[in-house]
């Protein structure tokens, strides 16, 4: 996840899964035999190189989003889905900064909470929000190879965590080893591909949506496939949910999405700095009319582990 500068245009970019082809539609038309739309390295698959004021920022926009009603009240609706047991161990595997972390600790039943996080300064924050609460700890980790024994969870939760995972069955299988028999797996996370701030044709500020995405997301057609990989995991799914969530006249949350995408193409060269700057400004514009509309899908899943 180092710094953005002097990475390839799109033009430039090897494709994981597929090749490329140009196309008349773009620079985007040109992408065959995948369904995932062209991708730079998602920042948070190199989370532990980053640079301190990087992953400090982060750790920001984690905990705005954790803070968000809307965002609190999906995570409260898919919560409310899983049947913990009497006494749970709970693991969150790519914890953060732990908001849902701390939450899990105040659920009724739950006696122990194990956040997971390969970035030590997302821990140190999380360890200091979280000191309160005696039943939640921490541990750096991947998710996968996660470092505990077989059968010691009775759940296991991923929150937004797939879809910054190049390989995200593997992390899907460590999650059914570490469950016990009958455990539950849930799985919440963006359907990124869904990402928008458009509000017609050719509208500017959807390129700051697809810049968000190429930069900030591994895969963004994830959170549609998350049943098949459940399924191909060894796991029952149970329920399988969408959520909509949209901002309007104040986008706590999704003015940061805006301006990480403008800011990741300034600091890359495909745009100036000027052009980054006024797109962010014409985001803050329209919210101060009351015209700005931004929207990310998300889907929920509560899996048995069989």
């Amino acid at each position: 996840m180092a710094a953005f500068v002097g990475m390839p245009g799109p033009a430039h970019k090897k494709r994981k899964n597929g090749y490329f082809r140009p196309g008349p539609g773009g620079p985007y038309s040109g992408w065959h035999n995948d369904h995932r739309e062209p991708t730079m390295p998602d920042i948070y698959n190199t989370i532990t190189e980053a640079a301190a004021e990087v992953t400090a920022r982060i750790a920001e926009v984690l905990e705005i989003r954790a803070a968000e009603p809307q965002q609190r009240r999906m995570l409260e609706t898919y919560l409310a889905e899983i049947p913990f047991p009497a006494d749970a161990r709970v693991l969150e595997v790519g914890c953060g900064t732990g908001a849902v972390a701390r939450r899990l600790a105040a659920w009724p039943g739950v006696v122990e909470v194990v956040g997971l996080d390969p970035s030590p300064i997302f821990l140190a924050k999380a360890r200091e929000l979280g000191a309160h609460l005696p039943h939640l700890s921490f541990r750096e980790g991947g998710a996968h190879g996660l470092p505990f024994a077989d059968g010691h969870f009775d759940v296991v939760i991923f929150h937004t965590t797939l879809c910054h995972l190049s390989q995200p069955l593997d992390a899907l299988q460590e999650a059914h080893r570490v469950l016990r028999p009958g455990g539950r797996l849930a799985v919440f996370d963006g359907d990124y591909a869904s990402t928008t701030f458009g509000t017609g044709d050719l509208d500017p500020l959807e390129i700051c949506a697809h810049a968000f995405r190429e930069h900030f997301i591994d895969d963004s057609w994830i959170a549609r496939r998350t049943p098949l990989l459940a399924r191909q995991a060894g796991f029952r799914v149970d329920a399988f949910h969408s959520h909509g969530y949209t901002e309007s006249s104040a986008p706590s949350y999704l003015y940061t999405v805006v301006d990480r995408g403008a800011d990741a193409l300034a600091e890359e060269g495909r745009i100036g700095r000027p052009l980054a700057e006024a797109l962010k400004a014409e985001a803050r514009r329209r919210a101060e009319a009351h015209q700005f509309f931004g929207h990310i899908g998300y889907t929920s899943l509560i899996a048995e582990r069989l």
